[in-house]
């Protein structure tokens, strides 16, 4: 009889790192960039909704005039598209939900919180996490999301919680195994 190991995603706001469990120990550890202030992840409980490797946003992308150049690089669908220009949707994919519209994704990782919400990895992360997880896998999003100079000063919604490990592994924690485990 195969039995199949329990996973489940932990996300670190303040240490800006996801982490995928198996078993409660952590098998991989990915740098992200969570959402920036005005967008902030919302820490808590979550599952995950749905999964779709190849999702573009409906909300956010960037806006192109009649010749391809780019007029509005960080744009909502909702803004003024100039005459024969055109708003084209954000890629992302290996699209994870887990709350609302937001999710974990391959996507630019610049250093700091930068998203709309939404929880960029590097793609060969994503992957990883993409054919890991299944619907119905525990997230759990914790810590404060890091104030720097892209932060406002205005108070920020916590789940407050201990992280259990820290990048890129704790050594109370063995290495992953070996191979490609996540196939």
């Amino acid at each position: 009889m195969l039995v199949r190991a329990e996973t489940s995603v932990e996300i670190d706001l303040q240490e800006q790192m996801a982490y995928l469990l198996q078993n409660g120990r952590p098998v991989l550890a990915s740098p992200i960039s969570s959402g920036r202030y005005g967008h902030l992840t919302k820490t808590g409980l979550f599952t995950i909704l749905d999964k779709e490797r190849s999702h573009y946003s409906s909300m956010y992308g960037k806006i192109v005039d009649a010749r391809g150049n780019t007029v509005v690089a960080d744009a909502d669908a909702e803004m003024q598209v100039p005459h024969g220009g055109k708003f084209i949707p954000a890629p992302m994919h290996y699209f994870m939900r887990f709350n609302g519209g937001d999710g974990m994704h391959a996507g630019y990782l610049p250093g700091y919180p930068a998203s709309h919400g939404c929880v960029r990895m590097p793609e060969q992360y994503a992957i990883a996490f993409f054919n890991a997880v299944q619907v119905g896998t525990a997230v759990t999003v914790f810590g404060r999301t890091p104030v720097n100079r892209y932060y406002s000063g205005q108070p920020q919604p916590t789940f407050q919680r201990r992280p259990r490990f820290g990048p890129p592994f704790d050594p109370r924690f063995p290495p992953p195994p070996p191979g490609v485990w996540w196939r």
